[in-house]
């Protein structure tokens, strides 16, 4: 970021610029996003948005990372219990559907292939070392722990957003969610079972 407000007036404007530009990039995409939209709606200038986070591309990657962070804080992996783990996903997911479709615009326009972040931005260390040593201890089956956390993701991500089967919504039944998760739970627990 080139700049960072200084005054409660300009904290505002740069958290309602965060949270149009979430909404307008999780909606449009990267390439499609429009500043004009973002800064009409923030009810601020271009000028403004510039000078908080110099271009387009910088303040998506400002909105990602951020994303990324909160799934890892709101969420922490528990890898001695890898199936409530994925089942907390899924509830991020029906709470914060934009998050998952960032992460889908990044993938699709900027990362169509490996990591979907730069080594330098990987928040993923720590639940590579909690999966590592939940294997060691014989609580998680053998493999490298990273594909051990890829699929676990995944299966966590059968509903979300970008589920090219089905995408819930927080506004399903309550029943129709518990169905989800209790066959969420088990699948994940006898995937991940030391075998």
């Amino acid at each position: 970021m080139a700049e960072q407000p200084l005054t409660s007036r300009g904290a505002a404007t740069y958290q309602r610029i965060l949270d149009v530009a979430t909404r307008e990039f999780a909606q449009h995409g990267i390439a499609g996003a429009r500043i004009e939209r973002i800064v009409s709606a923030a009810r601020t200038n271009k000028a403004q948005l510039y000078a908080y986070f110099g271009n387009k591309d910088r303040l998506f990657d400002t909105i990602f990372l951020a994303s990324l962070e909160r799934i890892v804080n709101v969420v922490p992996i528990d890898a001695g219990d890898l199936a409530d783990w994925a089942v907390r996903l899924y509830d991020e997911y029906l709470r914060r559907p934009d998050l998952i479709r960032l992460a889908t615009w990044a993938r699709l326009e900027r990362r169509p292939a490996g990591h979907l972040v730069e080594q330098r931005d990987r928040l993923d260390d720590h639940k590579l070392r909690a999966i590592a040593e939940a294997q060691a201890a014989g609580r998680v089956r053998q493999g490298d722990p990273f594909d051990v956390m890829a699929m676990v993701i995944a299966m966590s991500m059968a509903w979300s957003p970008v589920s090219n089967v089905y995408a819930a919504t927080a506004e399903e039944p309550p029943a129709v969610h518990e169905q989800r998760r209790t066959l969420l739970r088990e699948c994940v627990r006898r995937a991940v079972a030391p075998g």
